[in-house]
């Protein structure tokens, strides 16, 4: 960890991790005494620039805290934030069957689409400015909640505990494509393993007492029959013998069984050994397939934004005044030209490689510009310089060389003269 005080109750920024103390620092700025700091109010006190100075802030200590302002700003910020509603498409000029039954199709998507947005409000495109630091390997493994923070992913990145594509990568700056699968080695990943120190056993806490209170129950049920046939008759119970050798050889018998049948019938379940106060951060995003009995996930497809409601998670109002304050800080700053040795340092993006690939782009590729070929360059030269000759001049131009030629010279006539 770079920043050993990142979480400092002082600041009480919300970060990428399952700490107690980020729990509480949480607490503390969206619904403690810091929570005022997230309502921007038009007085004289802040300036507009001091607001959106703020919102930068509190945005970037929790989207990529560990990635540096300059890299950010070049890197990891959209052009422009998309548009999510589905475009609007016109009759087709023709009178194909399959083309109008499509055509409707898409018009009754539209319709349902803003259906829901006079229900449920626009969608919350100001939350989709962190796309591109969630399509990064290590934010990645922290959302499929394989690790308890970002920082211990960007570790187990490097350290080289992580398969992309089955095969090993060590560079935690890569964003991801959809369809690749990351694969984290299960004997890295600290909840599966009993460490000593406070933890909290799941499985012994929801599911074994529950097991234990099943035979309780059941025999103070059983008890109170037994009360009351006892007090009605005691005669009985008083002259009731001991049962012979063979009952009593019954009874062991179905008690075994019965174990038996509880011991097969018990689930086997994962012992997950979580930290205290980890359950407000264990959920999965929506462009996330995990399978945590291989440890593996795979990125879907990107995130996006539908009418209330955001895939990407952020602990501020999705579309609230603090992302819209951050965006316009960041528009007005960010550099607006990358030159092609900037490009050479593009960080490691798959989702580029592949368009590339597929011809969709002829510029960059995997880490950034291509080589030129020089001998194409210089056929490209000679050619240019061949089409140049094949030109016809100016007949202008002819005579004025001939003058030139011939200046200082004497006439043939009056040489001979």
């Amino acid at each position: 960890m770079r920043d050993r005080g990142v979480l400092n109750m002082r600041r009480a920024l919300p970060r990428m991790s399952w700490a107690p103390k980020n729990l509480y620092n949480l607490w503390r700025r969206t619904m403690g005494p810091k929570a005022d700091d997230l309502h921007f109010r038009q007085t004289g006190q802040t300036t507009l620039f001091q607001q959106r100075w703020k919102s930068k802030a509190l945005f970037r200590g929790y989207h990529g805290d560990f990635i540096p302002e300059k890299i950010f700003k070049r890197w990891y910020l959209p052009e422009t934030l998309p548009d999510v509603r589905p475009a609007r498409h016109t009759a087709p000029p023709t009178d194909d069957k399959a083309e109008l039954a499509e055509f409707a199709r898409r018009k009754q998507r539209e319709k349902g689409f803003a259906d829901e947005i006079e229900r449920k409000g626009m969608a919350p495109v100001g939350s989709l400015m962190a796309a591109e630091v969630e399509r990064r390997i290590d934010v990645f493994i922290f959302r499929c909640c394989f690790t308890h923070s970002v920082y211990e992913a960007r570790r187990l990145v490097i350290h080289g505990d992580v398969l992309l594509n089955g095969k090993k990568h060590t560079n935690a700056n890569t964003r991801l494509a959809p369809g690749d699968m990351v694969t984290v080695n299960p004997e890295a990943i600290r909840f599966f393993k009993n460490l000593p120190g406070e933890h909290d056993d799941i499985v012994e806490r929801y599911l074994d007492p529950k097991e234990k209170k099943k035979p309780e129950a059941d025999a103070k049920v059983s008890e109170k029959p037994s009360e009351a046939k006892a007090s009605e008759e005691p005669s009985e119970a008083e002259t009731e013998e001991y049962p012979s050798e063979g009952e009593a050889s019954e009874e062991p018998s179905l008690v075994s069984s019965e174990t038996a049948v509880t011991e097969v019938a018990k689930p086997k379940f994962t012992p997950f050994f979580l930290p205290h106060y980890a359950s407000p951060w264990l959920f999965i995003p929506a462009y996330i397939e995990p399978s945590f009995s291989t440890c593996s996930a795979i990125y879907v497809r990107h995130p996006t934004a539908r009418p209330g409601y955001s895939e990407i998670p952020t602990p501020y109002d999705a579309d609230g005044a603090l992302l819209r304050y951050a965006w316009e800080w960041y528009v007005q700053r960010r550099p607006r030209l990358r030159s092609k040795s900037q490009l050479a340092r593009m960080p490691e993006d798959r989702a580029r490689v592949k368009r590339l690939e597929n011809g969709e782009e002829d510029l960059v590729g995997k880490g950034g510009v291509k080589k030129r070929d020089l001998k194409k360059d210089l056929e490209r030269f000679q050619k240019a310089i061949k089409a140049a000759k094949a030109i016809r001049r100016p007949a202008g131009t002819r005579h004025f060389e001939k003058v030139v030629k011939t200046k200082g010279a004497k006439p043939a006539a009056t040489a001979s003269t």
